[in-house]
């Protein structure tokens, strides 16, 4: 039954493939769950089993650590979402956990870096676009080590160009195909358009600022068809060393090693999407403007970007303004 609940979420909800791995570890640690309560079918489920689970998530159980609210409340999701799909389908009668609340998770204000961090952190990525990658060639033209390092710092500085630039997940900016940039290199105007496939298949597109498009210029010229040399090609924008497509993983990897070089503590992809928000509301931007580029499908979940302004205004008021203090 977990199986075609899953079958369902990939086909007909379109979630996202982290996303489904994330709900099968959930299914399978509740299974367990039930198991070890004698209960051998949903049809045996009752509030108290879905409750009991939920509190098994948050103090731990079997070799399982305790799980914040926000990863429990995931999990509960998962569960809700098997049950409804049960009762949908005819497999059971009653649902168990509709009455059964998520935990309320902790208000987090998102972290985001000032601009000078930003600008340390892509400045210690690589070259911006001038300049051609050189160094000594190895045997019969292939790139050398020094040479292989250059394209690279192209491509690094590439795609945290990007993910700055356009609020891009990292996992959307790894998925991009060369299709998906609009005028990264030709055409006349000074912002170009990327196209990023979100959460739920949902598409967009997001203006491509000048930087941004002349560092994409940069290595699309320069450095991505040597790269793709090295492997079986591909419409991957952003390639690894061995010419393959660019993971998740390998994104962090690439950001941390830059964000180290530049001395900024505690970047992840995700604190570049939040600096992206908080610099454009900062600058006046429309909250709704904000939500569409971030690919949100609800305003409430850009509004706490408003918090973070907040939060800045009081500060430059609490040192500036002559009668803030005593």
């Amino acid at each position: 039954m977990c199986t075609a609940f899953l079958d369902h979420l990939s086909a007909e909800r379109a979630l996202a493939a982290n996303t489904l791995l994330a709900y099968r570890r959930d299914l399978r640690r509740y299974s367990e769950h039930l198991e070890c309560a004698g209960v051998a079918s949903l049809e045996g489920v009752g509030p108290a089993q879905v409750g009991g689970f939920l509190r098994a998530l948050r103090e731990g159980e079997g070799g399982h650590p305790p799980l914040g609210a926000a990863s429990a409340g995931r999990a509960l999701a998962a569960v809700r979402g098997l049950h409804r799909f049960a009762v949908r389908e005819g497999w059971a009668v009653v649902d168990p956990a509709v009455d059964v609340s998520p935990p309320a998770p902790p208000m987090r204000l998102p972290k985001a870096v000032p601009l000078d961090a930003v600008e340390r952190i892509l400045a210690a990525a690589g070259p911006s676009g001038s300049g051609t990658p050189t160094g000594p060639s190895g045997p019969e033209g292939a790139p050398s080590a020094g040479d292989r390092s250059a394209l690279l710092a192209l491509r690094d500085r590439a795609l945290l160009e990007v993910l700055y630039g356009t609020g891009a997940r990292i996992s959307e900016a790894v998925g991009l195909d060369v299709d998906d940039v609009v005028d990264a290199v030709d055409g006349d105007d000074a912002v170009g358009l990327v196209r990023f496939r979100g959460k739920g298949g949902r598409e967009r597109v997001v203006p491509l600022g000048s930087y941004a498009r002349r560092a994409l210029s940069a290595y699309l010229v320069r450095a991505r068809p040597s790269v793709a040399a090295s492997g079986r090609g591909g419409p991957a924008l952003f390639l690894n060393a061995r010419g393959g497509r660019l993971t998740r993983q390998g994104g962090w990897g690439v950001l941390a090693a830059v964000a180290t070089r530049a001395g900024v503590e505690g970047v992840s992809p995700h604190t570049l999407r939040h600096s992206f928000a908080t610099h454009l509301l900062d600058g006046g931007a429309d909250i709704r403007v904000v939500q569409e580029l971030l690919g949100h499908s609800s305003v409430t979940t850009t509004q706490i970007y408003t918090l973070v302004t907040v939060e800045r205004l009081r500060e430059v008021y609490a040192s500036s303004h002559p009668r803030a203090r005593r």
